[in-house]
């Protein structure tokens, strides 16, 4: 449909462009991402295995690579469904860490974090709307349910059959 077409490179442009800010400029994004690892990695560091990059330059940078991969397969509408969602899974620390407007005691830029920090919910709600849209198929559970619903009649029917044919093969 065109509306898809169109649709998706719209949403996915954003998350390219910050994406490759990211790849770019990584060390910009660290100051404003480091309470919120602080908080979140920092607690389960020590838990975690070697290979797991924990300091906030490799993060920044990881999550702007998936930005970009992601927003691209969205933008060509290749597998739209899981880049959705991995989307929506960059937006939600970056939402957290870039626009702590609770956190800001002057009005002028409070106000300018509220409005990025609901933009960006708006762009979370479009992705997950993306990643359960079936384009018009079926969903995976719907067929689930459906085919289930077919094997029991079916099964049923055999049932009925077999039961007719031990009845007359009694009365032989």
């Amino acid at each position: 449909m065109i509306v898809r077409r169109l649709a998706r490179p719209m949403l996915a442009a954003m998350f390219i462009y910050g994406g490759i800010g990211a790849l770019r400029n990584p060390e910009a994004l660290t100051k404003t991402a480091q309470p919120v690892l602080d908080q979140t990695v920092g607690r389960v560091e020590d838990t975690l295995p070697e290979q797991v990059p924990t300091d906030a330059v490799t993060l920044v940078k990881l999550d702007g690579a998936v930005k970009v991969g992601a927003g691209v397969l969205l933008a060509l509408g290749k597998a739209p469904r899981l880049s959705a969602l991995l989307l929506a899974g960059t937006l939600v620390p970056t939402t957290l860490a870039g626009h702590r407007f609770w956190e800001l005691d002057d009005p002028q830029e409070r106000a300018g974090q509220q409005i990025h920090f609901f933009k960006n919910l708006g762009l979370l709600g479009g992705l997950l709307i993306t990643a359960v849209d079936t384009e018009g198929k079926p969903s995976v559970a719907y067929r689930a349910k459906h085919g289930a619903s077919r094997v029991a009649e079916q099964t049923q029917l055999n049932v009925k059959q077999a039961k007719k044919a031990a009845r007359k093969a009694r009365r032989r």
